[in-house]
């Protein structure tokens, strides 16, 4: 017996059907996005593993971000988050929450675009500002004033961003409603890849 979705002409990938990803979801942005808690709630959804790129690559160098820098400066700190990234996109597929910087890297944005859906999460400045304000552990934002710093990487790194698979804004609204818009946007995008040229 035909389904409803036959009955009014959806294909098999309406919105009541469940979301297959054949490789990770990378979420890439700047600091303040909502990578980490976008893709905690995409994650549950999804019924995947969440991991958090920082948190690997803390893990991995026994010390915190902050500390790479100050140490090692940012060419070591992004050449370990390359090598991190690297192995976590050859494990099973999951939701992949990356630093900020991580996408601006050529080799690691090449890595990612080759083995993962990347998916930006686009904010406006206030929207940034607001939610990082909030928060002292953020390296690059030690120096200067931070809504000039975000203001300068959003106009250094955006048009780097738009090169991810999918694009969708994240703005004030609850983080449940922009993950939905994530959802609904991998679905598109799968379904686009699913059909023959």
């Amino acid at each position: 017996m035909a389904g409803m979705g036959d009955i009014h002409g959806f294909n098999a990938m309406d919105a009541r059907s469940p979301l297959s990803l054949p490789r990770t979801v990378a979420l890439v942005g700047l600091m303040g996005a909502g990578k980490s808690a976008i893709g905690k709630r995409l994650a549950m959804r999804l019924g995947l593993p969440f991991v958090d790129a920082d948190d690997e690559i803390e893990r991995a160098a026994g010390c915190s971000i902050a500390e790479i820098f100050e140490k090692y400066g940012e060419a070591d700190f992004r050449a370990g988050e390359r090598r991190v990234i690297s192995r976590l996109l050859d494990e099973a597929p999951h939701v992949l929450s990356t630093g900020g910087g991580a996408y601006i890297d050529p080799e690691t944005r090449a890595l990612m675009r080759a083995k993962a859906v990347t998916v930006w999460l686009r904010a406006e400045l206030d929207v940034l500002f607001d939610r990082v304000r909030k928060r002292g552990h953020r390296p690059l934002l030690r120096n200067g004033d931070p809504k000039e710093v975000l203001a300068r990487l959003m106009t250094q790194r955006y048009p780097i961003y738009a090169e991810a698979n999918i694009v969708v804004d994240s703005t004030a609204q609850p983080a449940d409603r922009t993950t939905e818009q994530v959802i609904e946007a991998l679905r598109a995008h799968l379904q686009t890849e699913k059909t023959p040229a």
